[in-house]
């Protein structure tokens, strides 16, 4: 087996510095490109010795302009976790280096152990996927680190909400007012804050999509400690995306099937759910490129505005006090 280009696929001095985290004799002997990921660029490293593959290992770097200035906190956040996430019930890569202020690297990076398994976005399984995702969610919300990680931040506004093309501005007008108010109280939970479909592997088959099991979860930059909710809403919003906007409130029931507790009152799991829809309002640009790039090339800006204004809709109508649609009408 012959070393590959390295000046091709990975860069010079990132080369360098993960060569120094291999076990005597390994080098990196090829490296290809991982899809769907929005703000860093991911590659599966192929490791070996000689004519032998000895193993693989992820390489995660932070080199647009645009999240460097977020990447030593993501860095460092994302090794915390991973760390803490070794020997757990929840399946993760493990930790082998980090460079979060790009010391020795050319830009922000991490190195990790890969999972087998990958991101099915697809429509076809999803009856099958989305159970097991509300399990691993539960899961991962019934951790209890001694060392809890930072308090949650929400960046989202009422000024900053966008409303889709042909949206039906008395329901978002509603919507936004949700979120003027205060936020509910809440149990902290351990929280993955960016827990959805493009962020869990699973080992599933082509000709076989009904028969699915996770094998990891990764994208640990952002752990967090408040609302169980707020993970929920957030795969309730990239669900209702993905497939229909019908799959956002069936997986909030199917997390609390599966025995994760969410807000009692029907106004503050209004509140955090919106919350979330309404954030992606604001980028569902680049949702879209993301989708895309995983393989979704059908779901374009269009038909996400669709989707997101029927999933807002439905929300209000679902969860909502029925005063803002007498007030429409």
């Amino acid at each position: 087996m012959n070393t590959f280009d390295a000046e091709i696929t990975v860069r010079p001095k990132t080369l360098d510095w993960v060569n120094r985290h291999l076990d005597r004799g390994e080098c990196v002997v090829e490296a290809e490109p991982l899809r769907g990921g929005m703000t860093a660029e991911v590659r599966r490293l192929t490791i070996g010795t000689g004519d032998t593959v000895t193993r693989h290992l992820v390489l995660r770097s932070f080199v647009d302009s645009f999240y460097l200035e977020n990447a030593e906190d993501w860095l460092n956040r994302e090794a915390g976790a991973l760390t803490l996430l070794a020997g757990t019930s929840v399946l993760a890569p493990e930790l082998v280096a980090v460079d979060p202020t790009a010391a020795w690297c050319e830009y922000p990076s991490l190195l990790m152990t890969h999972l087998e398994g990958r991101p099915v976005l697809d429509d076809e399984g999803i009856e099958t996927r989305a159970p097991l995702l509300a399990r691993q969610l539960v899961a991962i919300h019934a951790l209890r680190p001694a060392e809890r990680p930072q308090r949650f931040r929400t960046l989202t506004m009422a000024e900053s909400v966008v409303i889709p093309k042909g949206g039906d501005a008395t329901v978002w007008d509603a919507a936004i007012n949700v979120i003027r108010e205060p936020a509910p109280p809440y149990e902290g939970r351990f929280l993955h804050r960016d827990f959805q479909p493009g962020n869990v592997l699973f080992d599933v088959s082509p000709s076989s999509p009904t028969r699915a099991r996770i094998t990891g979860v990764v994208d640990w930059s952002q752990p967090s400690w408040g609302p169980a909710d707020l993970d929920v809403a957030h795969c309730c919003t990239n669900l209702a995306l993905l497939h229909d906007p019908s799959w956002g409130l069936r997986f909030a029931e199917a997390y609390e099937e599966a025995g994760g507790v969410p807000a009692t009152a029907a106004s503050e799991r209004l509140f955090w759910l919106v919350r979330d829809a309404l954030s992606c309002s604001e980028e569902v640009e680049l949702w879209a490129r993301a989708y895309q790039g995983a393989g979704r090339t059908d779901l374009t800006t269009s038909i996400l505005e669709r989707r997101l204004d029927a999933y807002v809709t439905s929300l209000m109508n679902a969860l909502g006090s029925c005063s803002w649609s007498d007030a429409g009408g």
